[in-house]
Formats: C-alpha cells, sequence, structure tokens
C-alpha cells in the first residue's frame, strides 16, 4: 500500500517535473522504483494529472475563459491544430506506448535525446520575436508535432514544445507561455483515458488520504514550476537541464547495464 508520504513526493514530482523540460513520466517511473513500486496506483496517476491541470487551470484561466467564450478564434484555433498530432499518436500507438513506459527499458536513451533537443534549439536559433498573437498554423503544428513525440515515457513534453516554440522562433516567454497553455487538452486527454481504465475496472486499491495527499503535491508544485519556468527562460538557458538529463540519461542506462535498476 502506497503511503501517504509517498503519494505526496510523488506528487511533488509530477508537479515540478510536467512544466520542467526534464519528464514527468521517466522522473515518476524513478520515484516508483526507488520506492519499490512497481506502479503507484492508476487512481493516484489520474489524480496527479489533475493536480497539473488544475495548476495550469489557475495560471491560464484568461486565455482558456477567452477560448470558451470565443470557439471561433485565432488562438482556439491554434490550439486544435497544436492539439491534433498528439490525438493521432495517442490513438495509433498507444498499447506500444504504453508497454515501453511500464517496462522503463528505454527512459535512459529517452533522457539523452531529451538534453539533445534541448541544447539543439538553444544553440541552433536565433532570437525569437513571436508572440502568441504571432504563432503561424504552420508553428502550432510544428510544436503539436514534438508534442506528439513525447509520448516516449522520458522525451520531455514541456522540454520538446518549448524547443520546438525556440525552433520556430518564438521569443523566449512565448515558447514557454505556449507549451504550457498546449498541455492542457493533452493532460485532459489523459486523464480521460485513465478515467476509463478506473471504470472498467483496472484501478488498484489506494486510500483516499493518498490521493489527496499526491493531488495537492501535484497542484502547488505544478504552479510553481509554471510561473518560475516561465520567468526562468526570460533570461536564462536550457542547457542546464540538457546537462541534467545527459547525466540522468547515462546514470540510468549504466544501472540497467550491470543489472540494477
Amino acid at each position: 500500500m502506497l503511503s501517504n508520504i509517498q503519494a505526496f513526493i510523488l506528487g511533488i514530482i509530477q508537479g515540478l517535473t510536467e512544466f520542467l523540460p526534464i519528464s514527468s513520466t521517466g522522473h515518476l517511473f524513478i520515484g516508483r522504483h526507488l520506492f519499490g513500486l512497481d506502479e503507484a496506483g492508476l487512481f493516484l496517476d489520474t489524480m496527479l494529472h489533475v493536480g497539473t491541470l488544475l495548476a495550469v487551470l489557475v495560471v491560464y484561466k484568461d486565455d482558456l475563459f477567452h477560448i470558451i467564450r470565443h470557439p471561433f478564434s485565432k488562438l482556439t484555433k491554434i490550439m486544435i491544430v497544436g492539439t491534433i498530432p498528439a490525438v493521432i499518436a495517442g490513438f495509433l500507438f498507444k498499447d506500444f506506448f504504453d508497454s515501453i513506459s511500464k517496462s522503463g527499458s528505454t527512459i535512459g536513451w529517452e533522457f539523452l535525446a531529451t538534453g539533445c533537443i534541448l541544447w539543439w534549439a538553444e544553440s541552433a536559433k536565433k532570437q525569437g520575436h513571436k508572440k502568441l498573437e504571432n504563432i503561424s498554423y504552420s508553428d502550432a503544428l510544428v510544436i503539436g508535432t514534438f508534442q506528439a513525440a513525447a509520448i516516449f515515457p522520458a522525451l520531455s513534453r514541456s522540454g520538446l514544445t518549448i524547443a520546438a516554440g525556440l525552433l520556430r522562433k518564438l521569443d523566449r516567454e512565448t515558447a514557454a507561455y505556449f507549451s504550457f497553455l498546449l498541455s492542457t487538452p493533452a493532460i485532459f486527454g489523459g486523464i480521460i483515458l485513465q478515467g476509463k481504465d478506473i471504470f472498467t475496472g483496472q484501478a488498484e486499491s489506494i486510500t483516499l488520504m493518498s490521493l489527496l495527499f499526491g493531488t495537492i503535491a501535484s497542484a502547488i508544485f505544478g504552479y510553481i514550476a509554471i510561473v518560475g519556468m516561465i520567468n526562468y527562460l526570460k533570461k536564462k538557458s536550457l542547457k542546464i537541464f540538457a546537462y541534467y538529463v545527459w547525466f540522468l540519461g547515462f546514470g540510468i542506462i549504466a544501472l540497467q547495464t550491470i543489472g540494477i535498476f
């Protein structure tokens, strides 16, 4: 049985790493492994994502209300265009990516790939200038395609979409801002898919208090990560995160090679 403290720690991990460019799925796998858990429980996994969704809703309430009030606005359309690749990838490859996510056999290499993409975006770009209102449909499609690639468990969704935004000449703050805004339908869709499994009897037993601890931690630290990352990226580089995921990736590969992890 998962303890309240373990659930809270996993909530912190989910909240921070969902929006830092270092992969929440990969870090949750590591956290579960360190706790000796094959899985943290489907209910908890769903509620951790509910927590990060709540964080996004709080930060982006004005934009989301705008989308609701103006369903045919350009913002609504670029959100739809940016979401389509992830929807296609999810429906076509869900079972395959679920299997490699559970095994964790590829996460070391995916951490390395995340670092390479972050480094590439920082090294290849010229200073972008596009604001949210300047994002084109082709920009949204490219960023959404990078988001779809993050269906691999340790490819960071936020890292790939921020990198794609920089490569498409969005300014640094807007790249982070749009990345997190675009996460709203992706996180919501994941909750719906997990909820379906819960109601078909595939959920594990977990206490209500553990759910509460994990969800609250995920929401609070998700909010901190969103606001902090947007402010951080205004002037500072993604390369520090590339170093971190490279270190993590090489470490995991080494441990898997000798049979420890």
